[in-house]
């Protein structure tokens, strides 16, 4: 293993690789073949310069592990191989920048199309990069135990939370449908923590509702509650605003409350049915540099009075959309302070059903705020929901205020 002492980082993938899943390796550009038929390949892979790395400590807490640890059961190669990509994305320290194994993959994939079994919770971290629900979805066993918005998830299935990534928790969570997970919650308010037992159960997730609401003098409004911009948002959006123009509405309610986001497409597509023209948002790469995404399309509701309601479980591409509309005096933002997570990961397909997220950017809306740096966007009409209040489903003071506002 002398050979080994110092290592371009650039190929430790490929060496971890060998290692641990019995590949054989040679110089740059060779296949690297599994003996199961799995292939990747490293051609015209060059290493980053200047960087170099002692990897013996690796091959000594492998060969301590393989020899002294008493279960040789649980020593499963692949989970130790793909344990150690996640160790080393994890080390950047983002909770958003993160390797998926193929099951956490596939559960990610499912999320943005609509449908999975689990309990119905989107999951994010607060600024303490603890594990916190965003939004329980409406008619999942979440919403209906009592899961609220911005609970603090501390065990799952007495898994303590500390230091767990997105899609192992959300691994954790999810399951065959008809099985249990239990959650300890700590409640900002309550005391002590909060146990709830769960029956998983088949989530089907539309990404955006139509309906119709009269104002305090009997106007007619449009109010679409965007759950989420996934794959199939385009496609039920067309269908809603056929619906709208087949109505004669005097404004539009756009409630973003608990939308955690999705794919940044989406927001700049939503955001083009408001907009006439000009950006969107803003991209910011690591030198500084700034990418406008503007106004993509001919929207049809363009003109209507408007008012977006935006709450603590808004996030991201929610987010983009609300500061969009807010910095061009296009809407008036009713509700309360939203998360503040404005970074943009990018999915990318790995070998062997894997993938990875990774933190490519920070957004700003078009006037250059950063939603980290303010911790949220500020709506421009503060309507608090009283626990006492969100309780009671006929009543919404957030809503009522949109109605009002668009009298």
């Amino acid at each position: 293993m002398n050979f080994l002492k110092k290592i371009n980082l650039g190929v430790i993938l490929i060496v971890i690789l060998a290692f641990l899943l019995g590949f054989q390796v040679g110089t740059k550009g060779t296949q690297i073949r599994w003996e199961k038929g799995f292939q990747f390949s490293v051609e015209n892979q060059e290493p980053p310069p200047n960087i170099n790395i002692n990897f013996k400590l690796f091959w000594d807490t492998w060969d301590l592990l393989s020899k002294e640890y008493f279960d040789k059961k649980a020593l499963d190669p692949e989970k130790l191989f793909y344990g150690a990509i996640q160790g080393m994305v994890s080390a950047v320290g983002d909770p958003y920048t993160v390797f998926l194994t193929p099951q956490q993959q596939k559960s990610s994939k499912e999320e943005l199309n609509g449908s999975f079994e689990g309990v119905g919770i989107q999951l994010g971290f607060n600024k303490d990069k603890r594990l916190v629900v965003m939004t329980p979805l409406n008619g999942t066993p979440a919403e209906k135990a009592g899961i609220k918005a911005d609970d603090l998830i501390v065990k799952i299935d007495d898994k303590d939370t500390t230091g767990i990534s997105l899609p192992e928790a959300v691994q954790l969570i999810r399951g065959p449908k008809d099985t249990k997970v239990e959650l300890t919650i700590l409640r900002e308010g309550e005391e002590e923590p909060l146990e709830f037992s769960l029956v998983r159960d088949t989530i089907v997730v539309k990404s955006v509702e139509l309906t119709f609401k009269e104002t305090p003098g009997g106007k007619k409004v449009a109010v679409i509650k965007l759950s989420r911009f996934s794959e199939r948002l385009k496609e039920e959006w067309e269908a809603i605003v056929s619906d709208i123009l087949g109505n004669n509405i005097s404004g539009v309610i756009l409630d973003v409350r608990n939308n955690p986001g999705g794919y940044l497409e989406g927001a700049v597509f939503v955001s083009s049915e408001f907009l006439k023209n000009g950006d969107v948002v803003l991209q910011e790469n690591n030198q500084g540099e700034r990418r406008a995404f503007e106004v993509n399309r001919k929207g049809v509701l363009l003109d209507n009075p408007m008012v977006v309601i935006i709450n603590k479980g808004s996030a991201s591409a929610s987010e983009i959309v609300a500061g969009a509309l807010q910095d061009r005096n296009r809407a008036t933002i009713v509700g309360e302070k939203s998360f503040g997570k404005g970074t943009i990961q990018e999915a990318q397909d790995l070998e062997g059903g894997t993938g990875i997220h990774i933190t490519v950017a920070k957004w700003l809306t078009p006037n250059g705020q950063w939603v980290n740096e303010t911790e949220g966007l500020e709506p421009d009409v503060v309507v608090e929901m009283p626990k006492e209040v969100e309780e009671e489903e006929k009543k919404d003071p957030q809503l009522e205020k949109a109605l009002e506002i668009l009298e």
